[in-house]
């Protein structure tokens, strides 16, 4: 049916008592996924600066999955952590210390991950950043047209 699939909900003082955090819902022709963002659960509020240049820093990259060869594309976790960490979940290199079935213990990778959902603030900011920059420049080449330089 349509409606909330799954509802996350955070249980702590500091936010009342069980209160909705986010939400996985869909209906019959799309999912939506929701986190909370209202204003009253945040403080310290003001403008993103400095985004065009931490847009520079990403390295967006292609590459195939070594499961299956599949083509793909987008950033690697530990690369990205060090220029936008709130996008990475992990540590880079961590492993796990687990104890197989004949009682021998073991370790296997802790792999990252990403939720580049993170990234869309800076990337509307760094468009914002460029676009006055281009928009100055446009009144740059119209003042110098005006005195008559090509």
């Amino acid at each position: 049916t349509n409606g909330i699939a799954i509802s996350f909900r955070r249980n702590t003082g500091v936010y009342g008592s069980n209160t909705k955090v986010g939400q996985i819902s869909c209906d019959g022709s799309s999912t939506v996924y929701t986190t909370s963002s209202d204003y009253r659960l945040k403080e310290n509020i003001a403008p993103m600066t400095g985004a065009l240049a931490k847009v520079a820093q990403l390295n967006p990259v292609t590459y195939s999955w070594k499961s299956d060869g599949s083509a793909s594309q987008g950033f690697i976790a530990h690369e990205l952590q060090t220029v936008v960490p709130d996008c990475v979940v992990g540590q880079k290199d961590a492993v796990e210390t687990y104890t197989d079935e004949d009682g021998n213990e073991q370790t296997r990778p802790v792999y990252q991950g990403i939720d580049t959902s993170f990234l869309v603030a800076t990337l509307t900011a760094a468009i914002q950043e460029q676009q006055a920059i281009i928009t100055q420049l446009q009144a740059d080449v119209a003042a110098l047209k005006a005195q008559g330089t090509p």
